[in-house]
């Protein structure tokens, strides 16, 4: 790992990671140690750590997406910190009801939460300020300057995501890998990497994948020039295996389940300087019907309902029940939408209903009619207490953070796995630079009805029309299905003996309903939720088994 640092008397400054900052640059931000002013230090391009003392303040912080996170937990006298939870010198213990409430309602509702008692998180978008005799204070590093429209603010992002991929490229001074799944993000990324260097892109594909995702791999890889290497996954690599060797990480994370695929396609670029990935494209290019809530919010109600019956008539989606559930977030507000999923757990029974397709701020999924009655107190326990939290009480600016932040532990969490399969994984999408840029651009904006990720299209005119005019997206369901079916078994036995089960939080008989009607293809509306669970079980599981070879 990179790492430049300076000082000036008892004012140093330190940035460890993937950022290009120079010892001048560097040496030119004392002055805002001195000063204070904790957010300039967070403005290089890249994903990195920095760590900064004035001599009577210490300031730290990852990057905005948190794939470079700091952990920490209150001590006697002061907080302590580390980039890992294991480093923090206290006891990692499992925190079952927040797992549960995690899989119940999401993660966004918890951001400063970790999986373990006790061991907090600084949220993307914020920093750590430490000092002596001082709780600790988390201070925004967002530092985003809105545009008015899209084309306001496209060059700029398109300077930024050229930037964050053909920087790395050329600075890996030879071959780099690259994920090219076919999609818009990931071609993007392959067609910039080919114009600074040397590109290998691999491609997964098995008898579940669509074809055109593969038709466009192929072509993006035509068209750049660049070597292109095809896995085709058998039953093997279907998701919900767990090889045996498989590590755990640190946390729960949906890409435990996939990691059989992981093996079989990344191996053809193991031991290369660098793996480009279009993670996080979603998050920046594009945005939720979050984006309508906010219209209602300030006033807009006749563009809301204009945009929002034209996006439902799009889907064959029943345009008055989809604004009821707009209405009803707007009405409802953050808080109000927390206490109320709190008071539906604490009255009965949760019963799965069809879903609206409209965007909520807390939506109880199938994961909440798994739920014993000691699970349903625990979680809207737990929801009472992040309805009192502060966080954006804009849906857009809520939506957007949040999504950040899950899919920067995503990639975070995955750090083990590419580790052990030999990738050094780079995530443009969510460099500081590239999220500012994007974020800048207004959501409703970056949502567009007629063009998919116009943002994109606006930001980097020179991608192919072929590409940005791709509406469609891969998905990968039917694998998941599939290895349902071919793991039931044992993946009932995991879930049946996990300590969410054990500790009377989930009913794995509730559970072995909705995996059995899963994995037979009839409710394809379970499978996130029990996509979740299923990690999070196995997840658990290596926990506690650790913890008994440790006691041993």
């Amino acid at each position: 790992m990179r790492t430049r640092a300076v000082c000036e008397g008892p004012v140093a400054l330190a940035v460890m990671g993937d950022c290009p900052v120079t010892e001048h640059e560097l040496r030119s931000m004392l002055p805002a140690v001195r000063a204070g002013r904790w957010a300039e230090l967070t403005c290089w391009p890249g994903s990195y750590w920095v760590v900064a003392d004035s001599g009577r303040q210490r300031f730290v912080c990852g990057d905005l997406a948190g794939i470079r996170a700091v952990y920490y937990t209150p001590r006697q006298k002061e907080a302590v910190w580390a980039s890992e939870p294991g480093l923090l010198g206290c006891p990692l213990v499992p925190d079952a009801p927040l797992l549960a409430a995690r899989i119940t309602a999401g993660e966004q509702h918890w951001p400063h939460c970790t999986p373990y008692e006790q061991i907090r998180i600084v949220p993307g978008g914020s920093g750590l300020l430490l000092a002596p005799g001082a709780p600790p204070q988390l201070v925004d590093i967002r530092c985003v300057e809105p545009v008015d429209d899209l084309r306001e603010g496209a060059e700029r992002f398109g300077r930024a995501l050229t930037d964050a991929v053909q920087h790395r490229v050329r600075a890996a001074a030879g071959a780099v890998g690259a994920d090219l799944s076919g999609g818009l993000d990931s071609s993007a990324a392959v067609v910039l990497a080919a114009d600074a260097g040397t590109v290998h892109a691999v491609t997964y594909t098995d008898i579940y994948t669509s074809g055109e995702d593969m038709a466009f791999a192929a072509r993006v890889a035509e068209h750049t020039g660049t070597r292109h290497t095809v896995a085709t996954g058998s039953d093997e690599q279907l998701p919900f295996g767990f090889p045996a060797g498989q590590p755990t990480g640190a946390e729960p994370v949906l890409e435990a389940a996939m990691y059989a695929m992981d093996t079989a396609y990344l191996h053809p670029v193991r031991g290369l300087p660098l793996h480009l990935t279009g993670h996080g494209g979603d998050i920046v290019l594009d945005a939720s019907s979050s984006c309508w809530v906010r219209l209602l919010q300030d006033g807009r109600r006749r563009e809301a309902h204009r945009q929002a019956v034209a996006f439902a008539r799009l889907r064959n989606t029943a345009p008055g029940p989809y604004w009821k559930a707009l209405k009803q977030a707007t009405d409802l507000g953050r808080a109000g939408s927390l206490e109320r999923a709190a008071g539906a757990l604490e009255r009965r029974p949760i019963v799965p209903e069809a879903a609206t397709g409209s965007w909520s701020w807390c939506r109880l999924g199938a994961g909440a009619s798994w739920l014993t009655a000691e699970g349903r107190y625990q979680v809207a326990a737990l929801l009472r207490q992040a309805a009192r939290n502060r966080q954006p009480e804009y849906a857009d600016e809520f939506d957007q953070w949040a999504a950040l932040r899950s899919i920067g532990a995503s990639a975070r969490g995955w750090a083990p796995y590419a580790e052990t399969l030999g990738i050094r994984p780079a995530y443009p999408y969510l460099d500081n630079d590239v999220v500012r840029a994007a974020f800048a651009v207004p959501a409703l904006a970056r949502r567009s009805l007629a063009t998919y990720k116009p943002l994109l299209r606006a930001a980097l005119p020179g991608l192919p029309d072929w590409l940005t005019s791709r509406r469609s997206k891969g998905s990968f369901t039917a694998q998941r299905i599939a290895g349902l079916a071919r793991h039931q078994r044992r993946l009932d036995e995991l879930i049946a003996s996990s300590p969410l089960a054990a500790g009377g939080l989930i009913d794995p008989v509730a559970v072995r309903a909705a995996l059995a009607q899963a994995a037979r293809g009839q409710n394809a509306t379970v499978i996130a939720d029990l996509h979740q669970l299923i990690v999070t079980c196995w997840w658990l599981t290596g926990q506690t088994a650790r913890k008994e070879v440790t006691a041993c």
